[in-house]
């Protein structure tokens, strides 16, 4: 077999090991266990195979990278994230190297798991709820590591991001101060965020003595699904006078529908959003939403990140907030 087609992926498949371990053993075999460096050793002699020097995965001769894994690349609020990245990263001799794990706990693994095999210098990541396996893989890197959009990440990683239950909680509160009484909050995939926003809703709901409800699709949020959601609510909540959406996209397809189907907003059904996306400022009445701080947000992790890799002490959680707009529908 030749060389050239043989990747770190093949040896580490036979090995029952991951990339990771590869490429640490061919960089710095002492820091690889006997027994798993036999095992790889095994493998390599076996067919043959010869680094490749060339190769930034194993030379370390590339350019320096940050590792940034997204949920989706359909998802409309990441965009300003990794602008603010790239703002950041400008001119420092870094470039980032972007991939998604289509919301997969197990996917996301993976990435990780490849991305560290490339020998990057820090990874930023949008959830703070990983796989075992993958806290095994970000522990023993001994790189920075980040998560952002959220609050509430594991010990040891840069934080930046805002209160997602907290912003659930205000959000509904508003909607409850106009009057509004059977609210039903309108997830989309579930995530961490997601389910973090869901609380904050029962939370105010509970505490006015009213019961929550929810539709979440287990679906990347899009003008069309909220659009179809709303066909559900109407069905299953049929005195439902406020939605709150965990995004403006889907918030949008409710106010399409809502127009379409004559019901008055916010007179007869107030729409609350999140995140302040350009779409929910650009439909016939604009959008209430939560305003969060997407490339503040890129830019400041970024910053933060570039200092800790450098050896300099650099805060370890940083709160950038969020804004409630009432737009025209609430």
């Amino acid at each position: 077999m030749k060389n050239q087609r043989i990747t770190l992926h093949d040896i580490a498949s036979l090995a029952g090991v991951t990339p990771m371990t590869v490429s640490r053993y061919l960089r710095t075999p002492e820091k690889v266990t006997p027994q798993t460096s036999q095992r790889i050793a095994a493998v390599i002699n076996e067919i043959g195979y010869q680094p490749d020097t060339d190769n930034p995965q194993i030379s370390g001769q590339a350019t320096a990278r940050i590792g940034v894994l997204i949920p989706s690349f359909h998802n409309q609020i990441f965009p300003s994230l990794l602008a603010g990245i790239e703002a950041a990263i400008s001119n420092t001799g870094y470039k980032t190297v972007v991939v998604n794990y289509d919301y997969d706990p197990l996917r996301e693994e993976e990435q990780i798991a490849a991305l560290l095999a490339m020998q990057i210098k820090g990874i930023i990541l949008t959830e703070s709820v990983h796989t075992l396996r993958a806290e095994k893989y970000l522990k023993a890197s001994g790189i920075p590591v980040a998560e952002v959009m959220g609050n509430q990440c594991q010990p040891g990683r840069i934080c930046v991001g805002f209160d997602n239950q907290q912003a659930g909680f205000d959000m509904t509160r508003l909607l409850l101060a106009r009057g509004k009484k059977q609210i039903i909050y309108f997830g989309a995939m579930s995530d961490h965020r997601d389910r973090l926003r869901y609380s904050g809703y029962c939370e105010a709901m509970q505490q006015a003595g009213l019961r929550p409800g929810q539709i979440t699709p287990n679906k990347i949020s899009s003008v069309s699904v909220g659009n179809g959601m709303m066909g559900v609510a109407r069905q299953k909540y049929p005195q439902v006078d406020g939605i709150l959406c965990t995004n403006d996209d889907l918030a949008v397809g409710v106010l399409q529908e809502c127009l379409q189907a004559g019901i008055q907003v916010p007179a007869q059904l107030s729409i609350a959003g999140f995140h302040g996306l350009e779409i929910g400022q650009v439909t016939p009445l604009k959008l209430a939403s939560v305003i969060t701080p997407r490339f503040a947000i890129g830019k400041t992790v970024t910053e933060i990140m570039l200092r800790s890799i450098a050896g300099q002490e650099t805060p370890a959680h940083v709160d950038l907030h969020y804004q409630l707009s009432c737009g025209e529908t609430l």
